[in-house]
């Protein structure tokens, strides 16, 4: 046979019975017990009775359970050796990895956090903008602060309408990533925001930036070399704002897991 134990149940899989696929995934995720298991112990662990671990040797197209864990030992005893050399290059990289994650929140100010929360609470309609690279993490905020509130818009990835800035009130908040190399629609957006009376946050990598000198609030990433320090950050202020008002962020995530359930969105 010249598949592998994780192909072959790959391949397999739609096919098996509902137990049987309990079997399969508990090889999959410890294939150390599944090598040295019994049949009998691999079944309680899974959940499932003995006879279904033989069955699922069968299922798989292979002479028995003594077959099905020759596979998944030479299959573990391989990938033992390949950890094993990665180990060592994990450890090279983990001081030059290690600096710069610790240092990606650093200089986020708490009050400032505070009053950017409270602000994203309070608004009636929260403005994402992030333009190109840094589209990415203002999506990111936009998908996530939708699970938490209503009336939260998000711009286009090099661009956006003034029909939709021209609808912000002095209530609104405007959020606006710009990060090196700034660009010209971050600080128009944000701009035009100001005219409109909005609030402004900045997420930015300097209080001084283009858009940090007009914001109401700065808050400054820890690095700029890398987009999950944005995503770092924009998390943070996602945590936050469920802490803040966890009873209205609450009910609005009931109500959104009652449609994702209506619309079968999800397969498990």
């Amino acid at each position: 046979m010249n598949q592998s134990f994780q192909e072959l149940i790959k391949h397999k899989f739609p096919d098996l019975s509902r137990g049987q696929k309990k079997v399969a995934e508990f090889l999959v995720n410890f294939m150390e017990k599944g090598s040295l298991y019994t049949a009998g112990q691999i079944g309680k662990e899974a959940g499932v009775s003995e006879t279904t671990v033989i069955r699922l040797a069968y299922a798989l197209g292979l002479n028995g359970f003594s077959d099905l864990q020759e596979l998944m030992r030479k299959e573990w005893l391989s990938s033992a050796e390949l950890k094993e050399a990665a180990s060592k290059h994990a450890a090279d990289s983990a001081a030059e990895e290690k600096k710069p994650f610790s240092e990606w929140l650093s200089p986020v100010d708490e009050k400032e956090l505070s009053q950017a929360v409270d602000a994203l609470i309070k608004s009636d309609q929260v403005y994402i903008a992030g333009f190109r690279e840094s589209h990415t993490a203002a999506y990111w905020l936009y998908y996530k602060m939708n699970q938490l509130r209503n009336h939260v818009l998000l711009s286009f990835p090099t661009g956006f309408l003034l029909e939709t800035l021209c609808n912000l009130t002095s209530a609104s908040t405007v959020v606006v990533f710009s990060l090196p190399r700034y660009t010209k629609e971050a600080l128009e957006v944000a701009q035009q925001a100001k005219k409109q009376g909005a609030k402004v946050i900045a997420i930015t990598d300097r209080r001084l930036s283009p858009v940090g000198q007009i914001a109401d609030i700065t808050l400054l990433a820890g690095t700029t070399e890398h987009i999950l320090s944005l995503l770092a950050l924009s998390q943070v202020v996602i945590s936050s704002m469920q802490k803040r008002d966890e009873k209205t962020a609450g009910k609005r995530q009931e109500h959104l897991e009652k449609l994702y359930a209506e619309q079968d969105i999800f397969l498990e």
